[in-house]
Protein backbone atom coordinates (compact mmCIF):
# COMPACT_ATOMS: atom_id res chain seq x y z
CA UNK A 1 0.00 0.00 0.00
CA UNK A 2 2.29 2.64 -1.37
CA UNK A 3 1.78 6.03 -3.07
CA UNK A 4 3.48 6.23 -5.98
CA UNK A 5 4.37 9.73 -7.38
CA UNK A 6 7.27 8.31 -9.49
CA UNK A 7 5.59 8.46 -12.93
CA UNK A 8 7.00 10.73 -15.22
CA UNK A 9 6.57 10.55 -18.78
CA UNK A 10 10.18 9.38 -19.62
CA UNK A 11 9.03 6.55 -17.95
CA UNK A 12 5.75 6.03 -18.56
CA UNK A 13 6.03 6.48 -22.61
CA UNK A 14 9.17 3.92 -22.71
CA UNK A 15 7.18 1.27 -21.12
CA UNK A 16 4.35 1.65 -23.20
CA UNK A 17 6.40 1.84 -26.75
CA UNK A 18 8.08 -1.68 -25.37
CA UNK A 19 4.63 -3.40 -24.58
CA UNK A 20 3.35 -1.66 -28.00
CA UNK A 21 6.57 -3.39 -30.00
CA UNK A 22 6.40 -6.44 -28.50
CA UNK A 23 2.90 -6.65 -29.78
CA UNK A 24 3.56 -6.06 -32.81
CA UNK A 25 5.57 -8.43 -33.49
CA UNK A 26 3.30 -11.53 -32.58
CA UNK A 27 0.66 -12.20 -35.12
CA UNK A 28 -2.77 -11.67 -33.52
CA UNK A 29 -6.38 -11.37 -34.96
CA UNK A 30 -7.94 -8.38 -35.90
CA UNK A 31 -11.32 -7.08 -34.02
CA UNK A 32 -13.33 -4.40 -36.17
CA UNK A 33 -13.28 -0.71 -35.02
CA UNK A 34 -16.30 -1.44 -33.58
CA UNK A 35 -15.55 -3.80 -31.50
CA UNK A 36 -18.34 -5.67 -31.83
CA UNK A 37 -20.00 -3.22 -29.69
CA UNK A 38 -24.05 -3.60 -28.80
CA UNK A 39 -26.32 -2.05 -26.90
CA UNK A 40 -29.03 -3.76 -24.74
CA UNK A 41 -31.68 -2.94 -21.99
CA UNK A 42 -30.94 -4.83 -18.72
CA UNK A 43 -33.98 -5.78 -16.44
CA UNK A 44 -33.36 -4.31 -13.05
CA UNK A 45 -35.30 -3.68 -9.92
CA UNK A 46 -33.89 -1.08 -7.88
CA UNK A 47 -35.72 0.70 -4.98
CA UNK A 48 -38.53 -1.42 -5.69
CA UNK A 49 -39.46 -0.26 -9.30
CA UNK A 50 -39.10 -2.57 -11.96
CA UNK A 51 -36.76 -0.80 -15.05
CA UNK A 52 -34.43 -1.54 -17.66
CA UNK A 53 -30.39 0.22 -17.72
CA UNK A 54 -28.99 1.04 -20.87
CA UNK A 55 -25.84 -0.61 -21.32
CA UNK A 56 -23.41 -1.17 -23.85
CA UNK A 57 -21.28 -3.99 -24.17
CA UNK A 58 -18.00 -4.09 -26.47
CA UNK A 59 -16.65 -8.31 -26.77
CA UNK A 60 -13.93 -9.50 -28.88
CA UNK A 61 -15.16 -11.87 -32.06
CA UNK A 62 -15.85 -15.70 -30.40
CA UNK A 63 -18.07 -17.19 -27.81
CA UNK A 64 -15.46 -16.58 -25.12
CA UNK A 65 -15.71 -16.97 -21.78
CA UNK A 66 -13.87 -13.61 -21.31
CA UNK A 67 -12.66 -11.56 -18.47
CA UNK A 68 -15.15 -8.46 -17.97
CA UNK A 69 -14.46 -5.49 -16.87
CA UNK A 70 -17.29 -3.40 -15.77
CA UNK A 71 -16.71 0.17 -16.58
CA UNK A 72 -18.86 2.65 -14.57
CA UNK A 73 -19.54 6.38 -15.89
CA UNK A 74 -19.71 9.53 -14.34
CA UNK A 75 -22.34 12.50 -13.88
CA UNK A 76 -22.38 15.59 -15.86
CA UNK A 77 -23.95 18.69 -14.75
CA UNK A 78 -27.61 19.22 -15.36
CA UNK A 79 -30.47 15.90 -15.72
CA UNK A 80 -28.68 12.77 -15.29
CA UNK A 81 -31.38 11.75 -18.12
CA UNK A 82 -29.90 14.12 -20.74
CA UNK A 83 -26.74 12.37 -20.48
CA UNK A 84 -25.17 10.82 -23.15
CA UNK A 85 -24.34 6.93 -22.98
CA UNK A 86 -20.89 6.45 -21.87
CA UNK A 87 -18.63 4.07 -24.23
CA UNK A 88 -15.02 5.07 -22.88
CA UNK A 89 -13.78 4.01 -26.47
CA UNK A 90 -9.91 4.93 -24.94
CA UNK A 91 -10.33 2.18 -22.09
CA UNK A 92 -12.71 -0.23 -24.22
CA UNK A 93 -9.81 -0.45 -26.55
CA UNK A 94 -7.12 -1.29 -24.82
CA UNK A 95 -9.48 -4.19 -22.84
CA UNK A 96 -10.72 -5.67 -26.04
CA UNK A 97 -7.63 -5.77 -27.09
CA UNK A 98 -6.60 -8.15 -24.78
CA UNK A 99 -9.73 -10.54 -24.44
CA UNK A 100 -12.09 -8.57 -22.08
CA UNK A 101 -15.60 -8.28 -22.65
CA UNK A 102 -16.04 -4.90 -21.27
CA UNK A 103 -18.99 -3.89 -20.08
CA UNK A 104 -20.97 0.10 -19.83
CA UNK A 105 -24.23 -0.03 -17.81
CA UNK A 106 -26.12 3.39 -17.46
CA UNK A 107 -26.95 3.73 -14.19
CA UNK A 108 -30.52 4.51 -12.77
CA UNK A 109 -32.04 7.65 -14.18
CA UNK A 110 -29.26 8.12 -16.52
CA UNK A 111 -29.29 8.59 -20.33
CA UNK A 112 -32.10 5.50 -21.29
CA UNK A 113 -32.01 3.64 -18.37
CA UNK A 114 -35.21 3.95 -16.58
CA UNK A 115 -35.82 5.54 -13.28
CA UNK A 116 -34.79 8.63 -11.55
CA UNK A 117 -30.72 9.41 -10.11
CA UNK A 118 -30.77 9.51 -6.49
CA UNK A 119 -28.96 12.01 -4.81
CA UNK A 120 -27.89 11.65 -1.31
CA UNK A 121 -26.41 14.72 -1.11
CA UNK A 122 -23.72 15.11 1.20
CA UNK A 123 -23.98 11.22 2.26
CA UNK A 124 -20.97 10.36 0.25
CA UNK A 125 -21.21 6.61 1.16
CA UNK A 126 -25.20 6.15 1.10
CA UNK A 127 -24.73 8.00 -2.89
CA UNK A 128 -22.06 5.07 -3.32
CA UNK A 129 -24.09 2.00 -2.29
CA UNK A 130 -26.90 4.27 -4.38
CA UNK A 131 -25.34 3.90 -7.61
CA UNK A 132 -23.77 0.72 -7.11
CA UNK A 133 -27.29 -0.98 -6.86
CA UNK A 134 -27.70 -0.74 -10.57
CA UNK A 135 -23.88 -1.85 -11.36
CA UNK A 136 -25.15 -5.34 -9.32
CA UNK A 137 -28.03 -5.38 -11.38
CA UNK A 138 -25.92 -5.07 -14.43
CA UNK A 139 -23.74 -8.02 -13.20
CA UNK A 140 -26.23 -10.10 -12.26
CA UNK A 141 -27.30 -10.05 -15.85
CA UNK A 142 -23.77 -10.21 -17.46
CA UNK A 143 -22.47 -13.30 -15.46
CA UNK A 144 -25.42 -15.42 -16.48
CA UNK A 145 -24.24 -15.32 -19.84
CA UNK A 146 -21.98 -17.94 -21.64
CA UNK A 147 -19.63 -15.45 -22.97
CA UNK A 148 -18.94 -14.00 -19.36
CA UNK A 149 -15.86 -15.64 -17.45
CA UNK A 150 -17.16 -15.37 -13.60
CA UNK A 151 -13.93 -15.72 -11.92
CA UNK A 152 -12.05 -12.74 -13.82
CA UNK A 153 -13.94 -10.20 -12.96
CA UNK A 154 -12.75 -6.19 -12.55
CA UNK A 155 -14.76 -3.09 -11.96
CA UNK A 156 -13.47 0.58 -12.87
CA UNK A 157 -15.19 3.89 -12.96
CA UNK A 158 -14.21 7.22 -13.32
CA UNK A 159 -15.57 10.39 -11.25
CA UNK A 160 -18.75 9.57 -9.28
CA UNK A 161 -18.71 5.88 -11.20
CA UNK A 162 -14.76 5.22 -9.31
CA UNK A 163 -16.81 5.83 -6.29
CA UNK A 164 -19.60 3.33 -7.39
CA UNK A 165 -16.38 0.74 -7.90
CA UNK A 166 -15.25 1.29 -4.79
CA UNK A 167 -19.00 1.02 -2.63
CA UNK A 168 -19.22 -1.93 -4.67
CA UNK A 169 -15.90 -3.27 -4.47
CA UNK A 170 -16.31 -3.29 -1.01
CA UNK A 171 -18.37 -5.63 -0.27
CA UNK A 172 -16.11 -8.56 -1.61
CA UNK A 173 -17.88 -10.33 -4.55
CA UNK A 174 -17.02 -13.65 -6.17
CA UNK A 175 -15.07 -13.56 -8.90
CA UNK A 176 -14.54 -9.81 -8.19
CA UNK A 177 -9.79 -9.83 -8.38
CA UNK A 178 -9.67 -6.07 -8.69
CA UNK A 179 -11.16 -2.64 -8.34
CA UNK A 180 -9.91 0.49 -10.96
CA UNK A 181 -10.16 4.24 -9.82
CA UNK A 182 -10.09 6.67 -12.67
CA UNK A 183 -10.22 10.20 -10.13
CA UNK A 184 -13.43 8.70 -7.45
CA UNK A 185 -15.95 10.81 -5.85
CA UNK A 186 -18.61 12.85 -5.20
CA UNK A 187 -19.61 16.68 -5.57
CA UNK A 188 -23.13 16.94 -4.04
CA UNK A 189 -22.90 20.74 -4.50
CA UNK A 190 -24.83 20.82 -1.50
CA UNK A 191 -24.01 23.59 1.18
CA UNK A 192 -22.31 20.70 3.47
CA UNK A 193 -18.42 19.66 3.98
CA UNK A 194 -18.97 17.28 0.84
CA UNK A 195 -14.74 16.25 1.18
CA UNK A 196 -15.15 15.29 4.46
CA UNK A 197 -17.59 13.36 3.83
CA UNK A 198 -16.04 11.39 1.10
CA UNK A 199 -13.72 10.72 3.28
CA UNK A 200 -15.35 9.11 5.23
CA UNK A 201 -17.31 7.39 3.08
CA UNK A 202 -13.49 5.36 1.96
CA UNK A 203 -12.85 4.75 5.61
CA UNK A 204 -16.12 2.94 5.89
CA UNK A 205 -15.46 0.89 2.24
CA UNK A 206 -11.95 0.46 3.26
CA UNK A 207 -12.59 -1.08 6.71
CA UNK A 208 -14.95 -4.02 5.08
CA UNK A 209 -13.70 -4.02 1.46
CA UNK A 210 -10.51 -6.52 1.09
CA UNK A 211 -10.68 -6.82 -2.80
CA UNK A 212 -7.15 -4.97 -4.03
CA UNK A 213 -8.14 -1.52 -5.87
CA UNK A 214 -5.70 0.86 -7.58
CA UNK A 215 -6.29 4.49 -7.79
CA UNK A 216 -5.29 7.36 -10.31
CA UNK A 217 -5.61 10.87 -9.32
CA UNK A 218 -4.07 13.88 -10.74
CA UNK A 219 -2.60 17.09 -9.82
CA UNK A 220 -4.16 19.67 -11.53
CA UNK A 221 -8.03 17.36 -10.88
CA UNK A 222 -10.39 20.35 -10.69
CA UNK A 223 -13.17 17.76 -8.45
CA UNK A 224 -10.56 16.02 -6.17
CA UNK A 225 -7.46 17.41 -5.97
CA UNK A 226 -4.14 15.59 -4.19
CA UNK A 227 -4.60 16.41 -0.90
CA UNK A 228 -8.69 14.90 -0.89
CA UNK A 229 -7.07 12.22 -2.85
CA UNK A 230 -4.52 11.67 -0.23
CA UNK A 231 -6.48 12.38 2.98
CA UNK A 232 -9.74 9.61 1.41
CA UNK A 233 -6.01 7.11 0.37
CA UNK A 234 -5.03 7.29 4.28
CA UNK A 235 -8.77 6.93 5.48
CA UNK A 236 -9.44 3.80 3.30
CA UNK A 237 -5.79 2.07 3.91
CA UNK A 238 -5.80 3.16 7.71
CA UNK A 239 -9.18 1.47 7.93
CA UNK A 240 -7.60 -1.55 5.77
CA UNK A 241 -8.36 -1.19 3.22
CA UNK A 242 -5.69 -2.86 0.26
CA UNK A 243 -5.05 0.47 -2.51
CA UNK A 244 -2.24 1.86 -4.55
CA UNK A 245 -2.22 5.38 -4.76
CA UNK A 246 -1.06 6.73 -8.62
CA UNK A 247 -0.48 10.21 -8.32
CA UNK A 248 0.91 11.45 -11.27
CA UNK A 249 1.34 15.05 -11.58
CA UNK A 250 -0.62 16.99 -13.76
CA UNK A 251 -2.89 16.65 -16.94
CA UNK A 252 -3.00 18.72 -19.79
CA UNK A 253 -5.70 21.46 -18.45
CA UNK A 254 -7.26 18.91 -15.97
CA UNK A 255 -6.31 15.51 -15.02
CA UNK A 256 -10.34 14.69 -13.98
CA UNK A 257 -10.67 13.68 -17.74
CA UNK A 258 -7.43 12.15 -18.28
CA UNK A 259 -8.44 8.01 -18.51
CA UNK A 260 -11.40 9.01 -21.38
CA UNK A 261 -7.87 10.96 -23.34
CA UNK A 262 -6.00 8.76 -25.45
CA UNK A 263 -2.86 10.77 -24.38
CA UNK A 264 -3.48 9.45 -20.86
CA UNK A 265 -3.23 5.87 -21.96
CA UNK A 266 0.55 6.51 -21.26
CA UNK A 267 -0.30 6.97 -17.57
CA UNK A 268 -2.77 4.32 -16.41
CA UNK A 269 -1.59 1.55 -18.95
CA UNK A 270 1.49 0.20 -17.53
CA UNK A 271 0.31 0.93 -14.30
CA UNK A 272 -2.69 -1.06 -14.87
CA UNK A 273 -0.95 -3.77 -16.44
CA UNK A 274 0.85 -4.54 -13.40
CA UNK A 275 -1.71 -4.14 -11.12
CA UNK A 276 -4.08 -6.65 -13.50
CA UNK A 277 -1.20 -9.16 -13.68
CA UNK A 278 -0.20 -8.90 -9.18
CA UNK A 279 -4.81 -9.79 -9.12
CA UNK A 280 -4.44 -13.07 -11.48
CA UNK A 281 -6.07 -11.05 -14.37
CA UNK A 282 -5.18 -11.40 -18.38
CA UNK A 283 -1.93 -8.38 -19.97
CA UNK A 284 -1.17 -9.91 -23.42
CA UNK A 285 -2.91 -8.60 -26.19
CA UNK A 286 -5.06 -10.98 -28.11
CA UNK A 287 -6.26 -8.74 -31.22
CA UNK A 288 -5.28 -5.95 -32.89
CA UNK A 289 -8.11 -2.97 -33.44
CA UNK A 290 -8.75 -2.42 -36.94
CA UNK A 291 -8.83 1.45 -38.06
Amino acid sequence: MTVQTRYRQGLAAPLLAAACASAQAIHVPAVDAGMGEQVIAIPAKIAGADITLQTTIFKPPGDGPFPVLFMNHGKDGGDAHQQARARYPVISREFVKRGYAVVIPMRMGFAGSGGSYVNSHCQARENGEDQAASLYSAMAYVMKQPWADQQHVILAGQSHGGLTAIAAGSHNISGVRGVINFAGGVNSRSHCDWQAALVSAFKAYGAVGTTPTIWFYGANDTHFGPRLAADMYAAYTGAGGKAQLVAYGPFKRDAHGMSSSPDGVAIWLPETMRFLQSVGMPTEIKYKIKD
